[in-house]
């Protein structure tokens, strides 16, 4: 059996690259040779999880082909989202929770998708399926993960799924999950680190709707006047990085963490379908969007029904 890296998606986010190593574990103790990899640097919710668990993060790479032949994905499924050369290797597993989109293989493959708000979760139902123990140090990985898809447990994508394994995994690593919850929530948020570029690159997915090439980006925070001041910073970074990958159309959703409430920053046409598709009027390109924390389930979705609308 040859080795196959295993992978989630570009911009990665905390679940991108702990749903890699635990699957990565799970496959390697049922018998394959894999490696977990991610396909861009932890962002800093990511490094402060690894560094409070003692665990290194995997190497980056941009390409597969010029290692393996085939591979397995997590935490995503469209091409655009994933390693470059994707289309060169055989994709031969995928562990999912997005929309599927753009995704065909010329061969069976296993493939496992489910409505839930944390591809750590399907996978901590995995190993209970297997027989397999989690280790300690990597159920806090995992734990970390649901904290941060969900919000600890307050997006509307979380299920009683995400809350079971969250209490499960938490009693393994031995974590009071409320407390550093919020304490791993809070340290993804120095924005004050980072540069316009890279706060609207850090968090950020590529769609495709209608023929347009859509880029939706997301920065967590716990003061939305934090992003709000570098307003004209952050509007010139879209317009750069739009004019550089060909986007139509870039939105930059800023979260809340703690009140789940997000500001919308737009860059792009058509204009008339964004504020369509989330019942809104644009003041100069921005837009207040009360209780909009999922971009998964709350903005991808109906900006999708919009333009097929």
């Amino acid at each position: 059996m040859s080795k196959e890296l295993v992978f989630g998606h570009k911009s990665p986010d905390t679940d991108a690259i702990v749903a890699a190593m635990a699957y990565a574990y799970l496959q390697s103790k049922l018998g394959y040779d894999v490696e977990a990899v991610a396909l861009g640097e932890p962002n800093m919710e990511t490094s402060f999880v690894l560094k409070h668990f003692g665990v290194a993060a995997p190497r980056v790479v941009k390409t597969v082909s010029n290692e393996v032949d085939s591979v397995m994905l997590v935490d995503h499924n469209e091409p655009q989202q994933s390693a470059d050369d994707i289309d060169k290797v055989t994709v031969t597993h995928v562990v999912d929770h997005h929309r599927i989109n753009g995704f065909n293989t010329a061969a069976p493959l296993y493939y496992r998708a489910e409505p839930v708000g944390c591809v750590s979760t399907i996978i901590t139902n995995m190993f209970a399926e297997n027989k397999i123990d989690i280790p300690a140090q990597l159920a806090g990985l995992m734990l970390s993960a649901i904290i941060s898809d969900t919000l600890l447990l307050k997006s509307p994508t979380t299920t009683d799924k995400d809350r079971e394994a969250v209490k499960a995994l938490a009693q393994i690593a031995d974590v009071d999950y409320q407390s550093y919850g919020i304490e791993m929530l809070k340290a993804g948020t120095n924005l004050s680190a980072k540069s316009d570029a890279e706060l609207v690159s850090g968090d950020a997915k590529s769609f495709t709707m209608a023929g347009k090439n859509i880029r939706i980006d997301q920065i967590n925070t716990v003061d939305l006047n934090d992003v709000i001041s570098r307003e004209d910073g952050i509007k010139k970074a879209m317009s750069d990085e739009a004019a550089k990958e060909g986007y139509d159309l870039f939105l930059v959703l800023a979260t809340n963490v703690l009140d789940s409430n997000s500001e919308l920053f737009v860059f792009g046409e058509p204009k008339d379908i964004v504020e369509k598709a989330f019942n809104t009027t644009l003041k100069d390109d921005r837009a207040n969007l009360p209780g909009v924390v999922s971009r998964k389930k709350q903005v991808v979705p109906p900006l999708q029904e919009a333009f097929e609308g």
